[in-house]
Parts: C-alpha cells; structure tokens; sequence
C-alpha cells in the first residue's frame, strides 16, 4: 500500500507577504512570492519524500489555482490546478486513500489580528465560526481531513493559523513563518523558512505514517455555523438556502449533523 500524502497550498501564509498586490496574478509584486511559495511547497515535498511517503497530490489553492510552478517541484508529484466545482474546495482531490495531509501558505481567519490579509475563503465576510470557533480556512480543511479519516500532520504559514492548529491537536506539526504587526509583518528569511518547511515535514510525515491515529483531528458529532458578511445582501441572499436563517441585517445561520452539509452551504452561500 502506497502512503501518499496530500498537500493544500495557499499564499497569504508563504513567507514575507504582507500586501494583497502580492497574492495575486497580475499584479506588478506578486512574482517573487509565488516563487517563494512554490519554494515551500517542493521543501514540503522533499521533505515528506524523505519521510517515507511514497507518492504526493498538491492541489494549488489559492484564487486562480494557477499560482505553483510546476517545473520547480521534484518529480513525483502530482498537481491539481484550478478549480474542481465541487465542495471540497481547497482540498480537491482529497480522500480516504491518503496516509496524511499537509497545509502550506495557510493564514489566520477573517476576524483575527494575526495577519494584515486575514481571511475566511473570501474577503466577502467578517466573521465564520462553527460551533463558536473563528473558523479559518484551516478549521475548514481539518474537518475535511477528519471527514475522511486522513491525519493533518503538518501546518505552516502565520504565527496565528500555526497557534490554532495546536489547539485542534497538539501534535499537529508547525511551521511558523511569519507573524502580523497592524498592517504589516515581520517574517523570517525566505532561505530559512524553506529549511525549516523541507526538516519539519520530514519529521512530520515520518511520525504520522508511523502513529497515524495521533494526528487525527475529531469531527463533531452536530454542527452550529454563523457567518457575518460585509454586506447586508448577502446575508438576505443566503437566507434563501434550505435550512438558513438570517440572524441580522448582516449574518446568517446554518445548522446539521453532518458536515457535508456544511461543506455545500458554503460552497453556494460562502
């Protein structure tokens, strides 16, 4: 049996940024940082390469899915770009095959102060939590990840998602690169980041593989989900999905036993 690992890799929580000119395609300042994304991404796979695993699936994750240079990750992998249209989202691709997966880039939720491009899969909300937790992008994936019984065993990106990941699991591995500071952050070296992502997730995939049931994130049993938009339309629009109530001129509520169901809410309302 193969153990093959799936990797998430999203941009804000790559080493440095600070800017959304940064963070997306087309914009003058964004080249640097997809390159040093990209540079993380294949540490992370040389990393898990060197852990044991045996073949990799990263699916590109951010905005366009067209960020990661695929001539500048190791031969082995596979890469999933642009988007799958279906509610798994960030984590396409994903199933109960995989020995473990890895998030890169990742970034604190919409909500937090963790990071100047704090978020929640959109800049359209200010606020998503799921049984009171902020729910970032991670809280998000992980229940995916529990949802098919795949182990998270490594997280990296800002101090604040790295802190979370703890508290979901301790045993979670992380890579902190970078924390937010008001408007800006202060990151360490690029050079650096990408020794610690390529020592980190060997170590990772190397324990997980061998103790998968450690690194296993509990699903909840019923799920209790608010979403607070930006704008009020939004919420008056979600208010038409089965089993939504509008709680305010602004938020929305969403309830279920089964996080599936939650996954589809936010693939239509989110």
């Amino acid at each position: 049996m193969l153990d093959r690992i799936f990797i998430s890799s999203d941009i804000e929580g790559t080493c440095g940024i600070c800017h959304w000119d940064e963070t997306e395609l087309g914009k003058a300042d964004y080249e640097p940082f997809r390159r040093q994304m990209t540079a993380e991404v294949r540490a992370a796979c040389e990393g898990a390469f060197a852990g044991g695993c045996d073949d990799i699936l990263i699916k590109d994750a951010h905005d366009s899915a067209r960020n990661l240079l695929p001539a500048e990750l190791p031969q082995g992998v596979q890469i999933f770009r642009g988007w799958g249209s279906d509610i798994h989202a960030m984590m396409s691709g994903i199933d109960a095959s995989f020995a473990g997966a890895m998030f890169t880039g990742y970034h604190s939720a919409a909500g937090m102060d963790t990071s100047p491009l704090a978020h929640t899969m959109n800049t359209q909300n200010c606020s998503v939590t799921i049984n009171g937790i902020q729910a970032s992008e991670l809280v998000i994936n992980a229940f995916v990840c529990a949802m098919v019984d795949v182990p998270l065993l490594m997280v990296a990106g800002d101090v604040g998602v790295c802190e979370q990941a703890k508290r979901l699991n301790p045993n979670i591995f992380t890579v902190p690169v970078q924390r937010g500071c008001g408007s800006g952050t202060i990151s360490i070296h690029p050079s650096e980041a990408v020794r610690r992502y390529r020592e980190t997730a060997e170590q990772a995939v190397r324990e997980g593989i061998a103790h998968p049931d450690r690194f296993k994130i509990e699903l909840p049993n019923k799920f209790d989900v608010e979403v607070e938009f930006v704008k009020h339309f939004k919420a008056r629009r979600a208010s038409f999905y089965p089993g939504v109530r509008q709680t305010g001129a602004r938020s929305v509520r969403f309830s279920s036993d089964s996080y599936y169901d939650v996954l589809r809410f936010f693939m239509f309302c989110l």
